[in-house]
This record gives C-alpha cells, sequence and structure tokens, in this order.
C-alpha cells in the first residue's frame, strides 16, 4: 500500500520555484513529485 500523502501549503521564492518547475520539467515529474523526490534526498543524506 502506497503511504498517505497530506497536502500542506508553503511560501517558495519565486525563482527557487521557477527552478524547481524546470527541474521538474526535465525529470518528467510534476512539481510535487520533483519535491518529494528533492526532499527525501536531502533527508537521506543528512542522516
Amino acid at each position: 500500500m502506497r503511504p498517505l500523502k497530506e497536502r500542506i501549503s508553503i511560501t517558495i521564492d519565486g525563482d527557487l520555484l521557477e527552478k524547481l518547475r524546470e527541474k521538474a520539467e526535465e525529470d518528467d515529474r510534476s512539481l510535487s513529485q520533483y519535491i518529494n523526490l528533492v526532499l527525501k534526498k536531502h533527508l537521506e543524506k543528512s542522516e
């Protein structure tokens, strides 16, 4: 079973958001999927 997802609201600097959108498109992912991937990788690296 897939883990449940939760909806949140955050504010992101405009320049960062644009870069995230570009990277998500390059990776053929939605913005949400890409942000999840980036955050998971960051947490794995910091543990």
